[in-house]
């Protein structure tokens, strides 16, 4: 009676068996392997109905049992065969997934490329277009100065003028933070050199920036993602640490370009990063756009202990 149980269970779970890697079959493209696998499957069915027919019997048959046998030879067979052939099936999937991560760092690499011709478009736009025009605004109040002789409409003149001043000036500075040409024209050293001689004059933060790289360029891709990297580290810095000091150092080693980030400030727990969209985003971006230059974007943030960012790449 047990051995009748345990036959009819064998025989439902081979069926059962045989019938979803069947339905398997359409997601493997008909490959040979998975054919083999499953045809095993009815085949091990079978033996175990034939067996279930021999228990009912009750008289072993000597052609029942030679069938029985070669049916476990074809089994046996059909294993091994679909066993080494699986290999092409999970080649073939690492292919697939490889080729996916392609295309999604070509739609990157596209988004990224679009930003940046976008920017420096707006860039380009806006300090061809407004400059020119606050510059005629500018030489039009010159006019009038020798014009106004009363001392109220020469205040007033001096104010507007120095507002257009000021106005200038900020448009070479929006233009230049959309898309630096000390970054174009020089190279990534001088354009965070740059950068951070900026922040350094409004005494927010004390940057010391290091660097053995000097006027080597690297590829434009790859300077543009590690200066917006940088950006956004020192802006997360100034905004949510607190940090009175940070150090910034480029190196080039070997082959290797490392970019190692430190900051005094409160730091904080890297699990919240995922709840607070504020930091999240920002340095979510830093390592999508480092991805895409067959980076490594490393962060270290500890409460009190200030964070500590690392950005390594082939040259």
């Amino acid at each position: 009676m047990v051995r009748l149980i345990a036959l009819i269970i064998s025989i439902v779970l081979q069926i059962i068996a045989a019938v979803i890697a069947f339905r398997f079959m359409k997601l493997t493209k008909y490959r040979l392997s998975w054919i083999l696998l499953s045809l095993s499957f009815v085949f091990m069915a079978v033996r175990k109905i034939i067996q279930l027919f021999e228990f009912f019997r009750g008289t072993p048959s000597y052609t029942w049992q030679m069938i029985d046998e070669w049916l476990g030879v074809v089994v046996s067979i059909f294993i091994i065969s679909g066993v080494i052939l699986i290999r092409e099936l999970f080649t073939s999937l690492k292919r697939a997934d490889i080729e996916r991560m392609r295309t999604e760092k070509r739609v990157i690499n596209a988004i990224i490329n679009t930003e940046e011709n976008e920017r420096k478009r707006f860039a380009k736009d806006l300090h061809d277009g407004l400059g020119p025009i606050l510059s005629t605004v500018k030489m039009s109040l010159s006019a009038l100065t020798d014009r106004i002789k009363d001392t109220s409409g020469t205040v007033i003149l001096n104010n507007t003028n120095h507002l257009v001043n000021e106005a200038i000036n900020t448009i070479k500075d929006i233009s230049n933070n959309l898309s630096p040409h000390v970054l174009t024209n020089f190279g990534l050293t001088s354009a965070i050199s740059t950068f951070t001689t900026k922040i350094n004059q409004t005494k927010s933060v004390e940057i010391d920036f290091k660097s053995n790289m000097d006027k080597q360029r690297l590829e434009n891709d790859k300077e543009v993602v590690i200066y917006r990297a940088v950006c956004e580290l020192i802006n997360n810095s100034i905004l949510h640490s607190g940090a009175s000091r940070i150090e910034i150092e480029l190196n080039k080693h070997e082959k290797f370009v490392t970019l190692q980030f430190n900051d005094n400030g409160r730091g904080f727990d890297t699990s919240t990063l995922q709840n607070d969209d504020s930091k999240g985003m920002g340095l979510s971006n830093i390592e999508t756009r480092v991805k895409t230059v067959e980076g490594v974007f490393i962060l270290e943030s500890t409460p009190g202990k200030g964070t500590s960012a690392l950005i390594k790449m082939i040259e």
